[in-house]
């Protein structure tokens, strides 16, 4: 019976990890190609990256209590490099380049792409924003 709760634990533990990455292609100024040893792939907008870099940014707007970063619809990728072995810094050509997008991280924002990206055009919406930049005046 201990071998089976073990056996089991050991099913629900590698369950609750996210797969090993496979293959990285970063595609300036467009989008990154993520792969994972599990067979999923994700194709990724720099506008996506840009609006949940896990990085704090002073270009979010706090609205309510609620911080959105909008106007980056067009925004590209510059460059990125690799962290170590297990994540990569993306520069944007809005100068924001201070997150590190763990493997882990890609993989969350693939596996939830469309919820995410739902929400925060919910959110946009709320608060009267747009996704287009503003006009410089």
């Amino acid at each position: 019976m201990a071998a089976a709760l073990g056996a089991a634990a050991l099913r629900r533990l590698h369950a609750a990890l996210p797969p090993r990455l496979k293959r990285l292609a970063v595609h300036p100024p467009k989008s990154v190609e993520v792969e994972f040893a599990d067979g999923s792939s994700f194709h990724l907008s720099a506008e996506f990256l840009r609006v949940y870099s896990p990085a704090a940014d002073s270009k979010i707007r706090s609205v309510g209590g609620e911080k959105v970063i909008f106007g980056r619809r067009h925004v590209g990728i510059m460059s990125a490099e690799s962290v170590g072995n297990y994540g990569i810094r993306i520069l944007f050509d809005d100068l924001h380049k201070t997150g590190i997008f763990t493997w882990d991280y890609l993989h969350h924002l693939g596996s939830d792409k469309f919820g995410l990206m739902r929400n925060y055009i919910i959110t946009l919406r709320k608060h009267g924003l747009s996704r287009d930049p503003q006009r410089r005046k």
